[in-house]
């Protein structure tokens, strides 16, 4: 009984073993007679046959029935393949390609679903702020990816037909949007990413972002779309996110971050910036025309600052570019988010500055956007009797028309009342350095009173037309309007380290008029396996001006070792004498074309040439009028060693410059000839480990032609030639999550070589450092604390020359800074230490720069 029950035990549960095992044997078997076939290993040779041949041949072969429209799989068409040993699946996707959009097989029945044609799908992803949102995950028709470090993605191969696709992101709410793709078309998609309340609440805005400080991508630089490493000119980017972090809230302030790159505030009250030896105004805006000459800029409506090295006269034009290069502000445009950014800025020297950006859009299906920037300033000055107020208030509109059209509209009007820097002039051998001058630099030569009064007014209108979907057509205008009301020079003859003289010109009603219109045509196109980016563009410019000029006067002497009182307006004023000054209108018709040749896909070329001819008017009982016609080749060649990740450079590029006639100290005019220029450079840049390092390298050589120097008395000559050729390093670095780092080295030797006084023959150029270092580096806490964050700063500036005799020169100096900050989804503040070690230092022009000062700011987003 016992071995009865035992054996019947034994009998169950072998049955239960062996039941699973024939079950999962039967369903393998069941799975194999339905793709087995497709899984069989067949060998075929065709030659020219027809699809229907090749079909009837491998039903010889397999035993396979095929069920199929021959209409619809275009069953005449031939093909021609060898294949050994390889699967029918394999096979029939080589003979077949696109026609079929799916294969099903039951038992040997081969069911060919024709397809209805295959397009493509690309798009783009934004942020918010209408930066580029990298890393996104899009998922589209079963696929999953993720979007690259620009925001951009591509789906190819996709079956015809109705789709939605779906964009994600942590912290970020997501997106969806219907699509149709259309056979042998590609449909453009775009999304807009706003930031998930609820997923974020501790997250900082915009501290997640990979090497925030590396956004290069600009349409500007070439005026066509090349990303960095396809570009063969060198050029920085100063991002929003730097500009902020740091608190800055001038241009000057913020463009020391541009590798080389050393800012001053002029005696006429315009910027410059100095870089690779030679100085530049704050010339171009939106890539056209603008100036600061006379008025100042506000960096509340400025996205990001672009700094373009070398000659650009080519895609630029003389009257934008120097030698050097090109600095060109980007302005903020409308986006499709709705909101608005309130910031307060307050710290030493009675600072007081309220900004406020509103972003809204207009129409329900936002194709009409309006963007507002406006700001407050008010400052006083480390120096006693000076002061800095401005207002700017900057609308901007965009309008989506249809799929083809858009037009977009932005003003500024900035209004200025301030006073301007001294410019002193050494006529001392005695005096070799501004601390060799026995003046309290922070008493004030001249009273408030003897101030500035200035506005611009800034207008740029497009229209964007999408000719095909190779071509576009981009018409822009824009008009630039400075106007002073008065403006105060304030000159100091400095005649010993004891003993000065005060003196001043003034200028009144101020008027400088520029208008621009320019129309581009970009396309893509290929000749035979040769891809070509094309540019063609014109641009028409016209130059206006009047003024009233009160010459130079020198008023007293003063003993620097005596008491002595700030120099008032009235004294000034009493015996000015106003005579209109001769302004020649001048007027430039320009043409260029630049064309971005891939001869293989790492191998790109770029020939650029323009053509400017220059009309200066005549002006009576003053100069003779001006024509000349002049051309502008560029040259580069960009050879990708690892593509998307390291690329060699090099470049050529002709510069030329009609300049306008520069008034002397004592008040003349000197009539300038136009100054050409050469440059040679080669370099590498590199975008590595997914774009946490970008680094660029590069060594330079410029000559010029007919140059200009500055003699010991600031009188301008133009009577030699001279070089300047350098080496620069910029690094973008994000090492770990949380930590920023952008630094930048330049090394420059800039020199008279052929002058008509030899005696400055080899000397150095003026205004031009030969090494300038800037290193900027911030972490943002990741876990704990998420949201705080601290930066610190470095700036080196080297000694530079006043004028090319090279005996008065401007000490080297070194500046700290460094910054605490705390952000959250809806707030944040940041605190900024300037100058930490109270380094006393100063500008090109001899004036004493600001001692150790506070900062702090608020900022409110709704």
């Amino acid at each position: 009984m016992n071995f009865l029950l035992l054996s019947t035990q034994l009998f169950s549960r072998t049955w239960k073993k062996n039941s699973l095992f024939l079950a999962l044997s039967l369903t393998c078997l069941c799975t194999q007679a339905q793709q087995g076939i497709l899984h069989t290993k067949v060998s075929i040779q065709l030659k020219n046959q027809t699809i229907a041949q090749a079909l009837e041949q491998i039903e010889e072969k397999t035993g396979c029935t095929f069920i199929y429209s021959p209409n619809l799989i275009d069953a005449h068409r031939k093909v021609t393949i060898d294949l050994q040993n390889t699967r029918l699946e394999t096979i029939l996707q080589e003979i077949l390609g696109d026609a079929v959009k799916r294969v099903e097989s039951k038992g040997n029945r081969i069911n060919l679903q024709p397809s209805a044609g295959k397009g493509s799908l690309t798009g783009q992803v934004l942020s918010s702020d209408g930066h580029p949102a990298g890393y996104v995950s899009i998922y589209f028709a079963g696929r999953q990816i993720q979007a690259d470090e620009n925001g951009s993605f591509t789906f190819s191969t996709i079956e015809a037909g109705n789709y939605t696709i779906e964009a994600k992101y942590v912290g970020l709410l997501t997106q969806k949007q219907p699509v149709t793709i259309e056979a042998n078309k590609t449909t453009a998609v775009n999304f807009v990413m706003y930031e998930d309340a609820k997923a974020l609440q501790e997250v900082v805005v915009n501290g997640e972002r990979t090497n925030r400080f590396a956004n290069k991508e600009t349409p500007f630089v070439a005026r066509m779309p090349l990303s960095n490493l396809q570009n063969p000119q060198v050029y920085q980017v100063v991002t929003q996110q730097l500009m902020k972090e740091q608190v800055s809230y001038s241009i000057a302030e913020a463009m020391r971050n541009a590798g080389g790159t050393v800012p001053v505030i002029n005696p006429s009250g315009g910027l410059s910036a100095y870089f690779r030896g030679f100085g530049t105004g704050i010339n171009a805006r939106n890539g056209m025309e603008s100036t600061s000459d006379r008025s100042a800029v506000d960096l509340a409506n400025v996205e990001r600052i672009e700094v373009l090295k070398g000659p650009s006269g080519t895609l630029f034009g003389a009257s934008v570019s120097s030698f050097g290069g090109v600095v060109n502000l980007v302005t903020k445009k409308p986006i499709e988010a709705k909101r608005t950014e309130v910031n307060y800025t307050t710290g030493s020297f009675d600072l007081n500055r309220l900004s406020v950006d509103l972003n809204t859009p207009l129409t329900a299906d936002k194709s009409v956007l309006f963007r507002m920037n406006t700001a407050i300033h008010k400052e006083r000055s480390y120096l006693s009797n000076a002061f800095n107020n401005t207002f700017l208030i900057a609308p901007s509109l965009s309008y989506q028309v249809n799929e083809k059209l858009s037009l977009n509209l932005d003003a500024e009007y900035l209004k200025v009342h301030n006073t301007q820097p001294n410019n002193f002039v050494i006529r001392s051998q005695d005096v070799l350095q501004p601390k060799d001058l026995k003046l309290d630099y922070r008493k004030s030569l001249f009273y408030s009173d003897a101030d500035v009064e200035n506005s611009a007014s800034r207008i740029f209108a497009e229209a964007v037309y999408k000719i095909s979907d190779k071509f576009k057509s981009t018409t822009v205008f824009s008009y630039v309007s400075e106007n002073v009301d008065h403006s105060y020079q304030r000159v100091v003859l400095v005649s010993s380290p004891t003993e000065i003289s005060r003196a001043s010109s003034i200028y009144k009603d101020v008027y400088n008029g520029y208008a621009n219109i320019q129309q581009n045509i970009n396309g893509e196109f290929n000749t035979g396996s040769i891809k070509h980016q094309l540019l063609i563009g014109a641009n028409y410019r016209n130059l206006s001006s009047s003024f009233l000029f009160g010459d130079l006067q020198i008023f007293d002497k003063v003993d620097l070792t005596q008491k002595f009182s700030p120099l008032l307006r009235q004294e000034i004023d009493k015996n000015a004498v106003f005579e209109p000054y001769p302004t020649p209108t001048q007027q430039t018709i320009s043409a260029y074309v630049s064309d971005m040749i891939t001869i293989v896909p790492r191998l790109s070329t770029m020939l650029s040439l323009r053509v400017d001819h220059f009309n200066r008017k005549k002006v009576e009982d003053a100069e003779e009028g001006f024509k000349q016609t002049s051309w502008a080749p560029k040259f580069g060649l960009v050879y990708q060693i690892l593509p998307e990740r390291i690329s060699a450079f090099a470049n050529y590029m002709s510069g030329f410059q009609n300049v306008a006639p520069v008034i002397q100290p004592d008040g003349n005019r000197f009539v300038v000839d136009p100054i050409f220029a050469n440059q040679a450079e080669g370099g590498l840049k590199s975008e590595l480990f997914h774009k946490k390092l970008n680094l660029t390298a590069s060594y330079y050589y410029i000559k010029i032609d007919n140059a200009t120097r500055v003699n010991a008395e600031m009188f301008t000559e133009q009577d030699g030639k001279q070089v300047s050729k350098g080496a620069e390093l910029e690094i973008i670095a994000n090492p770990i999550s949380g930590l920023n780092i952008i630094g930048s080295y330049a090394f420059n030797d800039n020199r008279i070589i052929k002058a008509s006084d030899q005696a400055v023959e080899g000397n150095k150029a003026a205004f031009a450092p030969e090494h300038v270092a800037s290193i900027w580096a911030s972490y943002t806490f990741q876990e704990k604390v998420k949201g705080l964050g601290v930066g610190l700063g470095v700036n080196y500036v080297d000694k530079m020359y006043r004028a090319s005799t090279n005996t008065f020169f401007i000490p080297n100096y070194t500046l700290t800074n460094a910054t605490l900050f705390y952000n959250k989804q809806a707030w944040g503040i940041q605190l900024k230490a300037n100058n930490v070690f109270n380094k006393q230092y100063w500008d090109n022009w001899g004036n004493l720069q600001a001692p150790s000062n506070l900062a702090a700011n608020i900022s409110y987003r709704f």
